[in-house]
């Protein structure tokens, strides 16, 4: 097993649960890939490295969470209440009712005063239109950016503007204008138009890496696992169509029956020989583009919200995160404000610098929010993910490649291979529990103990 993020980790658990002889190998000091955590010293937080957000709909990783024995460590808010706020200052929230689903949320889209009543009935036939089309016109789908599924679906600017496109760029991490439309539907499917629960807004009230890395290694450690940690692999070695080894950079060699690569596209051209650049299979990652999320962690003298979330519309920042109440949902104990700004699909952020970041994102909030500015800012650290996920455009997303590959015992894992859905946490274990259940029926070992 080559990496130690979420797809990597939920393979290597199920693997050892099979009964399977596991070795995980992460080139960093410590598990986590794009989704960990660390401590800050000058405020005594923990940080997560980018705001990641869970759902009910997320059953892969609620499972794998369960199988831990984590699960306690989310704060699952059934009823969808979030609150969206115009850079004009004018504010509505997008709640959900205690309904049968999916009636909950077409009766929240029916109360969302930033539309007006005749837009409001549009958006609900025009979501209702479009899970149809996951089922029925997927083909359609695929072929469309969701700015052109906008049109298709009559929907005016102003719905694009304060439901689908912060809906869409949050989910997405792309831009309208080259985002999949097909991904966007799958998401709204799922997760607005399924079961009421399904929609139920969850957060880690601790870090990341607390949530699922140590708990994980653990597990991995317990079945007689090894976890090999800060040591790359250099490169696999592949006969006849199987690989036979990996080499790691310290000069030692791993042999095994089978292999998972958990790590990026670029990352597994990277460890292949060159003779497989031209396999069809393998070459078409190299065509993955990425695309960035900048996220801007800062602290505060006071509150500034109570609310745990806070869409902006219109502005560069898209969301902020209050972590004083995620961490500690009926109020932490007189700290400073502690809040995460997050801009996805942020090209144009990624070359700014670190001062005007901040005069950016203080701009946005003094507009959005006038209660913050009285507040003054005593910190603020960005952190820009340059290659935060794959760029998920119509034709990118048609390159995504399957868990199995051209070589007989290897198998791919990451948020980033074909599941139907954006690469998302719930994306990376999905794939990490698929190729573990390739592995295990070629083994013919049981499933593990767990499912979703």
């Amino acid at each position: 097993m080559v990496g130690a993020g979420f797809a990597g980790l939920s393979a290597a658990v199920r693997l050892a649960d099979m009964g399977t002889a596991v070795t995980l190998v992460e080139a960093r000091p410590a598990p986590g890939g794009r989704a960990y955590s660390f401590h800050d010293v000058p405020s005594g937080d923990v940080v997560d490295n980018g705001q990641h957000l869970l759902m009910g709909c997320y059953t892969q990783t609620l499972s794998f969470l369960r199988r831990l024995g984590t699960i306690d460590r989310l704060v699952v808010i059934p009823e969808v209440g979030i609150e969206m706020v115009a850079a004009d200052g004018r504010r509505a929230v997008l709640r959900s009712m205690a309904l049968p689903g999916p009636l909950h949320m077409g009766a929240a889209l029916l109360r969302y005063r930033h539309l007006e009543a005749v837009e409001r009935w549009r958006l609900v036939f025009g979501a209702a239109r479009l899970v149809a089309m996951t089922r029925r016109d997927r083909a359609v789908l695929e072929r469309m950016t969701v700015a052109e599924l906008m049109d298709h679906l009559g929907q005016g600017e102003r719905a694009r503007r304060c439901f689908w496109y912060p809906l869409a760029i949050a989910v997405l991490n792309e831009e309208p204008a080259l985002a999949s439309a097909a991904l966007l539907g799958e998401v709204v499917r799922r997760a607005f138009f399924g079961r009421r629960r399904d929609s139920s807004i969850i957060y880690a009230r601790v870090g990341l890496s607390e949530l699922y890395c140590e708990a994980a290694l653990a597990a991995i450690k317990a079945k007689g696992g090894t976890v090999i940690l800060h040591c790359a692999v250099e490169r696999l070695e592949v006969e006849d169509a199987t690989v036979s080894g990996a080499v790691l950079r310290d000069g030692r060699r791993l042999a095994a029956d089978y292999f998972v690569l958990a790590v990026p596209p670029q990352s597994v051209l990277r460890l292949l020989p060159a003779a497989l650049a031209g396999n069809r299979d393998f070459a078409r990652l190299a065509e993955l583009g990425s695309s960035p999320i900048v996220c801007l962690h800062a602290w505060f003298d006071r509150e500034i919200t109570r609310a745990p979330v806070v869409g902006f519309i219109d502005t560069t920042v898209q969301w902020m995160f209050n972590k004083r109440r995620i961490f500690a949902p009926n109020g932490g104990p007189g700290r400073p404000g502690y809040l995460s700004f997050v801009m996805s699909g942020a090209r144009s952020q990624l070359e700014v610098d670190n001062d005007a970041l901040v005069a950016t994102v203080l701009s946005d909030l003094r507009q959005v929010l006038p209660a913050s500015r009285s507040a003054r800012l005593l910190r603020a650290m960005p952190l820009k993910e340059k290659h935060a996920t794959i760029a998920v455009s119509p034709a990118s997303n048609r390159l995504r490649p399957a868990t199995a590959t051209a070589l007989s015992n290897l198998f791919l894992a990451g948020d980033w291979i074909d599941t139907g859905l954006p690469p998302t946490i719930e994306s990376a274990v999905e794939t990490g529990h698929r190729a573990a259940a390739a592995i295990g029926a070629r083994l013919g070992r049981p499933r593990g103990g767990y499912g979703a």
